[in-house]
């Protein structure tokens, strides 16, 4: 397989270079407008006009070419067939057309340059199973039907035959109202290894380098066939041998057309390093040509989960899975976790499988949910060696909202347009990341006057009101020689992004209005089943009341939306504010919400009189611990914080009447005769008992009596403010200060140590001052001891026998 010939490829390149020019004046003269084109001499109209365009992803009629050729090892070729199948699996149109081809060269009696071993068929569900029946038939050479070169011309030739001269199919025939339909975009996808080599075929001459010359012109007029047929050609190679420069002359050469004005959807070539690469590159191409977008997932071999997302703008697309043993069995799960069914309905999403018993399996889904999906694979064993990959195909198909201001213009007006987009599922796009690229530009049509063309902006410069809103402004003037219907139709285009191309419809209004209204809705987060205010603005100059409507389009889907009131009165030749509420219904979709208020005059033919977005955001009613978390939290940190206060006081409480360390003296006059220190843990409560043994001819002692003791043993206590009391064994209890002698029997009882009792009456709540009951109160006696002065808290009662002491002390 060479291409020897240098001199065919100068030719090949000339050649190309002198076809250019011309056709591209053909096709320029053959668009609309231009000179000599339709509608040179008259006023064109979209075919928005006699119909809305269909839901869903405009359809392509598209060929994959795959050489067979001998050079091609058995895995190589296995590949090439694996990626045919991943592009008409992974077809997001129901609508679109594929067909496959094989081709290698005609060398001897018997042989054929090409083999189609799918026919154009439509990519239905019923389509596409038998293009994945049919595709496997590239993975089986035949060398006595195909010879081994690589046969260019021939298979170019093949494919544009085949989508240009198949019946009307789809995106041909005549549409709604007996127009005719826009053709679906041709596209030939073209996979190689090598070279132009027909040096073998007698069809090219009768010797090698006539041959290859000769090759070289046909493809050339293979591309100029392609070109005029408005057929794009992208050629893909792989390996060390391909010549790319072929490759681009190839890509050039076709229909330089494209999907949108986007660079990356205008014809290219591209190669890879080895076959192994083919799948995701030629992937990548196909979506590049369909202004789709391509989301790669992760790989495993089974069992696995793998995952792939799917943004919020995808409104349709195809989860492919290169499984390549059909053993491997394939179960998806939707973001929200659950199952979804293989051809079905399921919660606003339609859902249809195919593959599923070939090396390739795929399902489309209209109006996926965004996020990620999961895609479980189990194989039985001996079906386990092969990674698997996921992708996912997706195109945004957005609907625009517009908003006219005013809605009904006179002729020489200037006009703002507010263009907000969504998804068919409602979603309202708000994140201008999603958006990134997108040019947006509207064509308004009508009576009298040529289309005009202008382009919209969200960048905050007037008369757009703020950049990054996700709504885009600009501003026309009608022309002055307008009459009747408007028509306005808007044009998105970003890649993996295209316009519903919707139109808007409106009259012109032949004098000044006599009743002029504005329309504002106050930005609100609310949860389902609320209410958003809004205010109408209205000024009537007529003599007559005027009754105007609210109205409420474009709301997203399950809103419910209902405006009250539904028509207000506008008094005569007054200026008026009405306030009006607009409510949610209880299962309206969390999200921006879609929708504008439009007040149209009742009198006039209901003359759109101004119209306003929803500017609100649906959010998830707050739970219990979110509305209330707040006073709980609050709740918990005061409790805290009492707990602690209480532990403190507690645990200080406890240390003051702790009596570790305090150690209490048995004296006699001056003379002591015993002691005992209170050891940790030996006063309980702030408790200590013990006794005085007077052991007959021997001192007396004191001994500690475990367990609080009993109405026998003398008791030593301190209370929680840190004072002492005695009580003596079957008397009473009297205060204890430290290092002051206490009458207990026949001696007395000395306490020293431990931490000091603060002074009376300060800061001691639980401690009062001794009342005076008469004129002993200073003075007594009781107990073997006598106490004098002010300061005691022993005394004696009014008649002067001892009697306990007048003292609250709280243990």
């Amino acid at each position: 397989m060479q291409w020897t010939n240098k001199g065919g490829v100068l030719l090949l390149a000339g050649a190309l270079l002198a076809l250019s020019g011309p056709l591209a004046a053909t096709a320029a003269a053959g668009a609309p407008g231009a000179p000599g084109g339709p509608g040179a001499n008259a006023v064109p109209r979209t075919a928005a006009t006699q119909a809305d365009p269909p839901e869903g992803p405009d359809p392509i009629d598209f060929a994959v070419v795959v050489d067979q050729s001998a050079s091609l090892a058995d895995k190589d070729l296995a590949r090439e067939t694996e990626a045919a199948a991943l592009l008409v699996q992974g077809e997001i149109s129901e609508r679109s057309r594929a067909a496959v081809i094989g081709f290698g060269s005609s060398e001897k009696r018997g042989q054929s340059p090409v083999r189609e071993v799918c026919p154009l068929t439509v990519a239905d569900a019923a389509g596409r199973e038998r293009l994945s029946d049919c595709v496997q038939e590239l993975g089986r050479r035949d060398e006595a039907r195909m010879g081994p070169g690589t046969d260019f011309p021939a298979a170019v030739r093949q494919a544009v035959t085949r989508l240009t001269g198949a019946g009307p199919g789809p995106g041909k025939g005549t549409g709604t109202g007996g127009t005719k339909a826009p053709a679906a975009p041709k596209v030939v996808f073209l996979l190689t290894d090598g070279k132009l080599d027909v040096a073998d075929s007698p069809e090219y001459g009768t010797d090698r380098e006539n041959r290859q010359s000769n090759g070289a012109l046909r493809l050339t007029e293979e591309l100029a066939r392609a070109r005029a047929a408005g057929v794009q050609i992208w050629p893909l190679g792989f390996g060390s041998e391909i010549d790319r420069a072929a490759l681009t002359a190839m890509a050039q050469g076709g229909y330089r057309g494209a999907c949108s004005e986007i660079p990356d959807s205008e014809p290219r070539m591209r190669v890879v390093d080895t076959s192994a690469e083919i799948d995701k590159a030629l992937q990548e191409t196909f979506a590049a040509a369909r202004c789709a977008r391509i989301a790669h997932g992760t790989v495993g071999k089974p069992p696995a989960d793998l995952t792939v997302t799917i943004p919020p703008i995808a409104t349709d697309g195809s989860l492919t899975v290169a499984k390549h043993d059909p053993k491997v069995q394939v179960t998806y799960f939707d973001p929200a976790g659950r199952k979804v069914p293989l051809r079905d309905e399921f919660d606003g999403s339609t859902f249809e499988v195919s593959g599923q018993n070939g090396p390739v399996e795929a399902l489309r889904v209209k109006n996926p949910l965004p996020g990620a999906w999961r895609v479980h694979i189990e194989a039985p064993e001996g079906h386990r060696d092969r990674e698997v990959a996921v992708r996912a195909i997706w195109q945004g198909r957005l609907q625009s909202a517009v908003v006219l201001d005013p809605a009904s213009p006179r002729a020489g007006e200037q006009v703002k347009v507010e263009v907000q987009m969504q998804t068919r599922r409602g979603v309202v796009i708000t994140d201008p990341r999603q958006l990134a690229g997108l040019s947006v530009a509207a064509d308004l049509s009508g009576e009298g006057f040529r289309p005009v063309s202008f382009k919209l902006a969200d960048d905050g410069k007037a008369p757009d009101a703020k950049a990054g809103d996700v709504r885009f402004t600009g501003t026309l003037t009608i022309p002055a020689s307008a009459t009747g219907d408007l028509e306005l139709v808007t044009r998105m285009e970003a890649p993996g992004i295209t316009s519903d191309r919707r139109p808007l419809r409106t009259r012109l209004a032949e004098d000044a209005p006599l009743v002029t209204a504005a329309v504002t809705v106050d930005g609100a987060t609310v949860h389902p089943g609320a209410t958003v205010r809004g205010t109408l603005d209205v000024t009537n100059n007529d003599s007559a009341p005027r009754t105007l409507r609210l109205a409420l389009d474009n709301q997203t889907p399950g809103a419910e939306l209902a405006v009250s009131p539904a028509t207000v009165t506008a008094p005569p030749n007054s200026s008026t504010q009405i306030p009006f509420t607009v409510t949610l219904g209880k299962g309206t979709p969390f999200g921006a919400l879609a929708g504008q208020v439009t007040v149209v005059d009742t009198a006039d033919s209901d003359r759109p009189l101004r119209g306003a977005f929803l500017n609100v955001r649906v959010v998830e009613p707050p739970t219990w611990w979110e509305r209330w978390w707040k006073a709980v939290a609050g709740g918990a940190a005061l409790a805290l914080v009492i707990g602690i206060f209480v532990v403190i006081r507690v645990l200080a409480r406890r240390r003051r009447r702790d009596l570790t360390g305090v150690t209490i003296e048995l004296c006699q006059g001056e003379r002591s005769l015993d002691s005992l220190t209170v050891r940790r843990g030996q006063s309980p409560g702030g408790v200590f008992a013990f006794a005085v043994d007077e052991p007959y001819g021997t001192p007396p002692t004191l001994r500690r009596i475990p367990g609080g003791g009993s109405s026998t043993a003398h008791v030593l206590r301190r209370n929680g403010s840190g004072e002492m009391a005695l009580r003596t064994r079957g008397g009473g209890q009297v205060p204890v200060r430290t290092g002051e002698p206490v009458g207990i029997g026949d001696h007395e009882l000395v306490v020293r140590g431990g931490r000091p009792a603060p002074a009376r009456g300060r800061g001691t709540p639980w401690l009062h001052r001794p009342r005076r009951t008469g004129p002993g109160a200073g003075s007594g006696g009781g107990g073997g001891s006598t106490g004098a002065g002010s300061g005691s808290l022993s005394g004696a009662g009014t008649d002067g026998s001892p009697g306990a002491p007048d003292y609250d002390i709280n243990f």
